[in-house]
């Protein structure tokens, strides 16, 4: 049976090799990185942007009783820059329900607009597949983090409305408060020792968990990922 760890070892040519130093020494990793990403669905219409610091740590030697061998590298992330795009308040269609019960199809003014907020990801999977390359370190993670915004997000409708004549309040409030799990995949691009360009790819679930009067959430955005990261 093979052994669920390979010892490091080293060659002539690990001196040289900044994937296999990184390896072997189960580095830190730090470093900035911004987000660019949409919504798709019924969010297609819906943009962010984020940037922030992330700080991890390779904590197991290469496994190889894996389908894919590599290493675990657990780590996270803090994002004081979160920034959503979404329509302008704006009048949309839905279903309301009249005094005995009754719907019918009414138009309420929906909100809307610039969203700004702050983001930690405590948690933060990843795995590094084990490569023959010098320069490209290829990995998948999960992760799942908390957002919190200056506004109730993502908008719904306003409170207090005016359906055929008269102002009526309805259940609309969404919440300060989200929570993000998330997958995906990237590279570390190695241009020399101890440094990397990042490009990663997200998909980004946004909910949450009815912390509020209705939870209509982001059920997916796509999100490409740019960093920097200085190994230790």
């Amino acid at each position: 049976m093979a052994s669920a760890e390979t010892p490091d070892t080293a060659s002539a040519t690990d001196a040289d090799n900044p994937v296999v130093q990184v390896r072997n020494n189960k580095s830190w990793e730090y470093g900035p990185f911004v987000n660019f990403g949409i919504g798709v669905g019924d969010r297609s219409d819906f943009q962010f942007l984020r940037a922030g610091f992330q700080l991890s740590k390779i904590i197991t030697r290469p496994l190889h009783t894996w389908p894919l061998p590599g290493q675990f590298e657990l780590g996270g992330n803090i994002m004081p820059l979160w920034m959503a795009f979404t329509p302008a308040p704006h009048y949309a269609t839905t279903v309301c329900a009249g005094p005995n019960e009754q719907t019918f199809s009414c138009s309420l003014l929906a909100e809307g607009g610039m969203y700004h907020g702050v983001s930690i990801t405590p948690v933060i999977f990843r795995w590094n597949f084990l490569t023959r390359s010098r320069r490209i370190q290829p990995w998948f993670q999960a992760a799942g983090g908390l957002i919190y915004t200056t506004h109730k997000f993502p908008p719904n409708f306003f409170p207090t409305q005016i359906i055929n004549g008269q102002t009526v309040t309805i259940d609309s409030g969404t919440s300060v408060w989200n929570f993000s799990p998330q997958g995906g995949f990237g590279i570390h691009y190695f241009t020399r020792a101890g440094r990397s360009w990042d490009l990663g790819v997200n998909a980004v679930h946004i909910s949450s968990a009815s912390l509020g009067d209705r939870n209509p959430g982001v059920n997916a955005s796509v999100e490409a990922q740019l960093g920097y990261t200085f190994w230790k």
